[in-house]
């Protein structure tokens, strides 16, 4: 399997780690926004052709896949562009920023019938599967989850403390995180609502927000989401069950009263991003739809949709 990865940023280095430990595959092409970074990033990790052009990149014939962590404004267009060229894709969340463009995507994949899955990294970190195998199960079920999203970004920076050339969102990115997972835990959702804090005046986006939803199950989640808080940072999810408690810390799981949960068996790896990868893989090997396709995350966006229009009016 010869994967083209763009994106060649914080988020693009996590991809390349985990799939040089994923059997059978091969990174092929990089494409990133400057040509010297990105073959300098190229070089680190033997990977033979860097461009700019994500155009240069389909045209490679070996080219099986690409995984594309570009900026969110990008997603759409690109993913579409690839399905395109007949490759199959995975897109970084978000899928879009509009459920227009989101809709475009999933038109396009059925379409072509080719693989077309989205980053939704939650389903595949240990901590959430292993809780998803007990709602699953019926041994638990969620009454509430209570998250917290928070970051320290007054400035338009990455993960790596680097300038960004595009801005986040909390709602469109941040938020999709938790809307999707809380509806893969606890049922479809079926009430949303949002009220955001003032705007940035350089960054020209809300700062701060709280989300509450209801699944139809009767489940509620309450989100809490910042670009203004000094730590700690990151996302906290806490599922309070009608059997036990417990809080994840990406693919880090403890119970209510801090015990931490042993994950081994869980899945073949405790990184959430290599999962996800080799779910693509795996996918488009067996031809088989995979968990996280684009069919399967576009009621997310569609709930994302529903509040943006709330917080415009």
């Amino acid at each position: 399997m010869k994967i083209a990865l763009a994106g060649a940023g914080a988020f693009g280095e996590k991809h390349l780690d985990g799939l040089k430990l994923i059997d059978g595959v091969e990174v092929v092409s990089l494409v990133g926004r400057r040509l010297e970074p990105t073959q300098a990033t190229a070089a680190k990790y033997g990977i033979r052709h860097a461009c700019t052009d994500l155009a240069e990149a389909l045209a490679l014939p070996e080219v099986d896949a690409v995984i594309l962590c570009t900026p969110t404004q990008m997603h759409a267009a690109q993913a579409i562009q690839c399905m395109d060229a007949g490759k199959h894709v995975q897109v970084e969340i978000p899928l879009a920023d509009s459920l227009a463009d989101a809709e475009a995507v999933l038109a396009k994949q059925q379409a072509t019938g080719l693989t077309c899955m989205v980053g939704h990294t939650r389903r595949f970190n240990p901590s959430h599967h292993y809780l998803h195998r007990k709602f699953a199960s019926g041994e638990a079920q969620v009454q509430q989850m209570d998250v917290q999203t928070y970051f320290f970004r007054r400035k338009n920076m990455n993960a790596k403390g680097e300038a960004r050339s595009w801005t986040d969102h909390l709602l469109w990115h941040h938020a999709a995180h938790t809307v999707d997972l809380f509806a893969y835990q606890a049922g479809p959702i079926v009430q949303a609502h949002a009220v955001q804090g003032p705007i940035h005046p350089e960054l020209g986006i809300a700062m701060d927000m709280s989300i509450q939803l209801k699944a139809d199950s009767g489940a509620i989640c309450t989100l809490s989401l910042s670009f203004n808080n000094d730590g700690p940072l990151g996302t906290f999810f806490r599922y309070i069950c009608d059997n036990g408690t417990w809080i994840a810390r990406y693919d880090d799981l403890v119970t209510g009263r801090e015990e931490a949960v042993d994950l081994a068996g869980v899945a073949v790896s405790s990184n959430g991003i290599e999962l996800q990868d080799r779910e693509f893989i795996a996918a488009i090997r067996e031809r088989r739809e995979p968990n996280s396709s684009v069919a399967q995350v576009l009621p997310c966006y569609r709930i994302l949709d529903q509040l943006d229009r709330q917080l415009r009016s």
